[in-house]
């Protein structure tokens, strides 16, 4: 970034890391952070996540998952000492933007990753598809078959398409109820 002109003021950044070592770029941005005396330009790193359910095994378990794997967000002013910083960071590949110039996140998107990283209700992972055949496992129509045609990760809820009398009849299950065949 050499002679580029300050930007002032605080903003997030995008830097691309390798995939599966965010937290390990987090942890060493920190450290080179404090022992190049930047926390007055390099305020915050970020590595966004957001907890969701998964069912596996019939149990729910509490998953983070990152929101965007092979990235990390940065807050900081940008001056050639913080950019070099940053980018020499071990397993940073480099900002994203247009060429050597950093672009910044727009404030509402940030406030948005920011609400749905915040959110104390975690997501159900449900592990099936639509239009996939599935066994239920529980309930009135235990050991019948049927075919998943829709998906509510928000309630955790599974409805899905089951044969009686000569046709199809949707029920509306809790993805713990059933079981991919």
């Amino acid at each position: 970034m050499a002679k580029q002109t300050l930007q002032l003021g605080r903003r997030w950044y995008v830097l691309h890391t390798y995939s599966g070592y965010e937290e390990n770029v987090k942890h060493n941005l920190e450290q080179r952070i404090e022992s190049f005396d930047m926390q007055d330009k390099i305020f915050n790193v970020l590595v966004p996540k957001e907890k969701k359910i998964k069912i596996k095994n019939s149990k729910r378990t509490t998953i983070e998952e990152k929101v965007f794997p092979g990235y990390v967000l940065v807050e900081m002013i940008v001056t050639d000492d913080s950019w070099y910083v940053v980018r020499n960071t071990p397993n940073v590949t480099g900002f994203i933007g247009s060429g050597t110039t950093p672009t910044p996140i727009d404030p509402k998107e940030m406030d948005a990753l920011q609400k749905r990283m915040g959110v104390d209700e975690p997501t159900h992972k449900i592990d099936v598809e639509i239009d996939e055949t599935v066994r239920i496992t529980d309930g009135p129509f235990k050991n019948f078959e049927g075919k998943v045609s829709n998906v509510d990760e928000a309630r955790g809820k599974v409805k899905v398409l089951v044969s009686m009398f000569g046709r199809e009849t949707p029920v509306e299950l809790d993805a713990l109820q059933i079981k991919k065949i």
